[in-house]
């Protein structure tokens, strides 16, 4: 039998109040259990007494190969650190992203990547043509709407910067 130290929820709706209680794992969480050994009240406020443990039951329990769940091994180790261990446990995991945010992210990040890449090809384009100089009026013909949309481009830039200066 394989014996747990855990919460089981009394209390009416939106009002709850645990039981700290000894129980086998296979009973449902609200069911039958082996004995009490304390209480927790989340809705008094943190620095009221919330966690009433009977220390004395629990390490007579805990000897017995009773293990304790997280949340219980929490109060266990802020009242008797020395006895009870809770190391805070380390999920990578959890933290990441799902695949559909993956993806998102991944799009914002190419759609970035390609409007700075369209800003560098202005600034280049409005700082060189003064190097490129078009031998045929053909090529230049061809270059200048380009070169136009450009400096429309960094103008409406510069205009931005002023709202946010003046702003």
């Amino acid at each position: 039998m394989s014996l747990k130290i855990r919460l089981s929820r009394g209390g009416s709706k939106k009002r709850p109040y645990y039981r700290i209680v000894i129980a086998d794992s296979r009973m449902p969480r609200d069911g039958r259990f082996i004995e009490k050994v304390g209480s927790y009240n989340p809705m008094l406020p943190k620095d009221a007494e919330r966690v009433k443990l009977d220390l004395d039951k629990i390490k007579e329990w805990y000897g017995k190969g009773a293990r304790p769940t997280d949340r219980v091994a929490r109060f266990l180790h802020e009242a008797d650190g020395e006895t009870f261990k809770w190391e805070h446990g380390n999920n990578p995991q959890k933290a990441k992203p799902g695949a559909k945010a993956q993806e998102r992210l991944a799009e914002k990040a190419e759609k970035e990547a390609e409007m700075k890449a369209a800003e560098e090809e202005a600034k280049a384009a409005a700082e060189a043509p003064a190097e490129e100089e078009a031998p045929a009026e053909e090529a230049a013909a061809e270059e200048a709407p380009a070169e136009e949309a450009a400096a429309e481009e960094a103008s409406a830039e510069d205009a931005a910067e002023d709202e946010k200066k003046e702003g």
